[in-house]
């Protein structure tokens, strides 16, 4: 499962099981995350949390990692499922990108959701296929 945090939304994608594909799941708003994905395991098999980590161009951590680190701590006390971070810089731009080119809809583009949702499936693509490398 991959996670695309921001301060309001948290972008969610998840992979088949011979982890080939990532697949946007959905979006949730922060303070619901945690009984979002605590839910979503009842039904669903989680190993592991992909994470985006933000980085400037300089390859410095962006400000907000220093919100998503306690973030982080959280989902690790309470699943107790290894995370890893993924760099993810230019996936909103990439997210965007993906749904021209799949022909969505300019109204649904604009929808913030679906950018943090997509975002976070490009992450969890980029892991696997850093998997295979």
């Amino acid at each position: 499962m991959s996670i695309d945090y921001g301060k309001k939304r948290v972008g969610i994608a998840v992979t088949d099981p011979l982890k080939i594909i990532a697949t946007a799941l959905d979006t949730v708003p922060l303070t619901k995350v945690l009984e979002y994905i605590e839910a979503y395991m009842q039904k669903e098999s989680v190993e592991l949390f992909v994470v985006g980590l933000p980085k400037n161009l300089d390859n410095t951590e962006a400000k907000l990692v220093s919100d998503i680190r306690p973030f982080v701590k959280k989902l690790e006390a309470k699943f107790n499922i290894p995370v890893v971070w993924e760099d993810e810089r230019f996936t909103s731009k990439l997210a965007m990108r993906a749904m021209i080119d799949s022909g969505v809809k300019k109204s649904e583009r604009r929808i913030k959701e679906n950018t943090d949702k997509v975002s976070a499936a490009i992450i969890l693509q980029s892991y696997l296929e850093s998997l295979s490398k």
